[in-house]
């Protein structure tokens, strides 16, 4: 059987379990996330062992240091998955919620009421952990999922499906309600963009290349994000301690995620206390590019050009701008922004006000780190994906985002006129 026919069974066996799924209970999804925490635990080794090749083809494939960092599991990522998967069991269930309630003159009752949406294909790079938060969140929002990780991640990626299928078979849950193409081959992700009668919405997780081609070439509805380019911008009102932490943990926490600050924005007011914020990135190993006078502070510093406002960095370089007021730093992240997630630091409720306003990024911050762009964080119990579109979902999806509605209307006999 060709590729392409696997592909296309893969999606008959998918909308199907999702007429199927439309009637499991929050006690049946319980059962499944109780024994998937379970097998995960017991099969730790096994997990590792199957990361372990991957790491050795991307270390034999010269992949770049922040794309191993995103493919690198051990037993703390392992915990991560399992702190996931307890999450989302205990988020509320979102399938059968009352949204609205109201009544007509004529008498007629109308309930919108969420359902899901049905099939999910989530395409995805290096992130082995979205395996088991794509199924989770999947199972959570009553939608059958078609996984088709990368090459990079493929060992781990098998190895998670493999266990994922085991705990929801013997939680007795319907047949192929999470499947994964058995296949890194590019045909395999253009048919699955062309299946439009089994699928009803694309989630790509990788680098910009990937979410573009398969915006252009997807058949059916993409929930997507394009660049993490984070900006923070510290205001003349700031406290400067909150500042110099928050900077810190945006930049370095996690370098390599899309909620990392690429971008420091400093008020002109400032200046003399730019290099006190930058200190603490330096010592750190973080390579700062600035503009000519944050450029001049130190020998060390590199000079910014036009790219770097633009380029995400997913690693330990920060670009640095002295800008001119709040009016500069929305000027600036207006023409540079990807409409992800910007923070400003300050103690002025009118400033923020103006930032909040003046923004169309999907989250702002106020004293805060930009690395809470999470959906976990946001008490989603994990995400899908950021989304930085406006349609259907924008920030962090999560399951009760996975969700669309319908409307009952209840009559007594009532004619239209």
């Amino acid at each position: 059987m060709s590729i392409l026919e696997i592909v296309n069974q893969i999606g008959k066996k998918a909308k199907a379990s999702s007429i199927q799924l439309r009637m499991i209970t929050t006690a049946d999804k319980d059962i499944a996330y109780e024994l998937l925490e379970k097998y995960i635990k017991n099969k730790t080794s096994e997990i590792l062992d199957a990361n372990k090749k991957d790491i050795e083809n991307a270390i034999n494939n010269n992949l770049s240091k922040p794309l191993i960092n995103r493919l690198k599991v051990s037993e703390d990522t392992i915990s991560g998955i399992i702190k996931s998967i307890i999450e989302i069991k205990n988020q509320p269930n979102p399938i059968g919620e009352i949204l609205e309630n109201w009544e007509q003159p004529n008498g007629l009752k109308f309930s919108k009421i969420c359902i899901p949406l049905g099939v999910l294909g989530v395409i995805y790079e290096s992130r082995p952990n979205v395996t088991v938060d794509a199924s989770c969140l999947a199972l959570k929002s009553n939608n059958a999922l078609i996984l088709r990780g990368g090459s990079d991640s493929f060992h781990t990626s098998i190895k998670l499906v493999n266990i994922i299928t085991e705990s929801f078979k013997k939680a007795g849950l319907p047949n192929d309600i999470i499947q994964m193409i058995p296949s890194t081959n590019r045909e395999a992700v253009d048919h699955l963009l062309e299946m439009n009668n089994y699928v009803n919405v694309i989630i790509p997780r990788g680098g910009k290349s990937l979410v573009k081609k398969i915006n252009e070439k997807s058949k059916i509805p993409v929930i997507k994000h394009l660049d993490g380019i984070c900006h923070i911008y510290v205001d003349k009102e700031a406290n400067i301690e909150i500042a110099k932490k928050v900077i810190l943990n945006s930049k370095l926490r996690r370098p390599e995620i899309c909620g990392a600050a690429e971008t420091l924005l400093i008020d002109t007011t400032l200046k003399d206390k730019s290099l006190e914020l930058i200190q603490p990135l330096y010592e750190a190993g973080c390579i700062i590019k600035g503009d000519n006078y944050i450029n001049s502070l130190h020998s060390s510093f590199e000079t910014a050009k036009e790219e770097d406002w633009s380029t995400e960095y997913l690693d330990k370089i920060i670009s640095v701008k002295i800008v001119d007021g709040v009016e500069g730093a929305i000027d600036h992240i207006n023409n540079y922004s990807t409409n992800h997630t910007e923070s400003i630091i300050t103690e002025n409720e009118e400033t923020f006000s103006i930032f909040y306003n003046n923004i169309d990024s999907a989250i702002i911050l106020k004293n805060a780190s930009t690395q809470f762009a999470d959906g976990g964080e946001f008490g989603f119990g994990a995400e899908i994906g950021i989304s930085t579109d406006k349609l259907h979902v924008r920030g962090p999806v999560g399951a009760k985002h996975l969700t669309t509605f319908k409307y009952i209307v209840h009559g007594n006999g009532q004619l239209r006129t």
